[in-house]
C-alpha cells in the first residue's frame, strides 16, 4: 500500500495487557479521505487499534506516524496528533453541568483559542448540520442518547479535526436512536472526512467504508473492499464471522 498519501501509517506495532497480546503485529495505512471500518469479535484488538491511533495506548513495540507527526515520547508530538484527530467512544463523555452549547465551545476557547462569540458560531453551525439546532441550551441529561452522541460529534467536528476516530459509536444506543447517529457519520463520509470506524453495524460498513478490515485475536485477518468481503469473502475466519452476524 502506497505511503505517499497515507494520513496514517501503523507499522508492526504489538501491545500487550498482562499476559493479552492484544495486537500482534498491526501493520496498515490510511488513505487521507479514506473511510476505513475495523471489524471482529469482541476483544480483537479494533479499540486497542484505534486507541494507537491517538496516542491514548502506546504500542510496546512497532511505529504510528499520523500525518507526518510520529507518535513517541514527545508529549509534543502527542498533543500535536491530538489536536489533528477527533475521537468519538460508546459514551458520550459531556460535561453533565453544562449545555450543549457550552460543551461544545469549551475546548475551542481553551485549545483553538477562539473567541466565545467566534466559538459559539461554530458550534450552532455544527449542531445544525448533525440536525439539532434547537437544542443548543439543553443540558446532557435533557436529551436521547443519541442527541447526545450527535453533540459528542459536532464537539469532536469543532476542533477542525483531519482524522475522526469512532469507537463503536453507537453500541450504548437503543436501536431506534442508531440511525440517526449512522445518517450522521454517513455525512462526514461523504464530505470526504478521513475516518476510522470501529463498529458491529454491516449496513453502515458496507455503504460507507471503502475498505473493511476484519481483525480476529490481535490480527488483521482480511482487508478488503465492502463489496469483496460481503459478497467473497477469501479467508474462512471471515466467512465464519459475517454467517454468524449477517442474517
Amino acid at each position: 500500500m502506497s505511503h505517499a498519501h497515507s494520513i496514517i501509517q501503523i507499522e508492526n506495532i504489538h501491545k500487550r495487557f498482562g499476559k493479552v497480546h492484544a495486537l500482534r503485529g498491526i501493520s496498515t495505512t490510511v488513505q487521507r479521505g479514506q473511510v476505513l471500518v475495523l471489524i471482529g469479535p469482541s476483544g480483537s484488538g479494533k479499540s486497542t487499534l484505534l486507541r494507537c491511533i491517538n496516542g491514548l495506548e502506546r504500542p510496546d513495540t512497532g511505529r504510528v506516524v499520523v500525518d507526518g507527526i510520529p507518535l513517541d515520547d514527545s508529549s509534543d508530538h502527542i498533543n500535536a496528533v491530538r489536536a489533528e484527530v477527533g475521537i468519538v467512544f460508546q459514551q458520550f463523555n459531556l460535561f453533565p453541568h453544562l449545555t450543549v452549547l457550552q460543551n461544545i465551545t469549551l475546548a475551542q476557547q481553551i485549545i483553538r483559542q477562539r473567541t466565545p462569540d467566534e466559538s459559539k458560531k461554530i458550534a450552532r453551525e455544527l449542531l445544525a448540520k448533525v440536525g439539532i439546532p434547537e437544542k443548543a441550551d439543553a443540558y446532557p441529561a435533557q436529551l436521547s442518547g443519541g442527541q447526545q452522541q450527535r453533540v459528542a460529534i459536532a464537539r469532536a467536528l469543532a476542533m477542525n479535526p483531519k482524522i475522526m476516530l469512532f469507537d463503536e459509536p453507537t453500541s450504548a444506543l437503543d436501536p431506534e436512536m442508531i440511525q440517526e447517529v449512522l445518517e450522521t457519520m454517513m455525512l462526514l463520509a461523504k464530505e470526504g472526512m478521513t475516518m476510522v470506524v470501529v463498529s458491529h453495524e454491516m449496513g453502515f460498513a458496507r455503504a460507507a467504508a471503502n475498505r473493511i478490515v476484519f481483525m480476529d485475536g490481535g490480527a488483521i485477518v482480511e482487508d478488503t473492499s465492502p463489496e469483496q468481503l460481503f459478497t467473497n469473502p477469501r479467508e474462512e475466519r471471515t466467512k465464519q464471522f459475517l454467517s454468524k452476524i449477517l442474517n
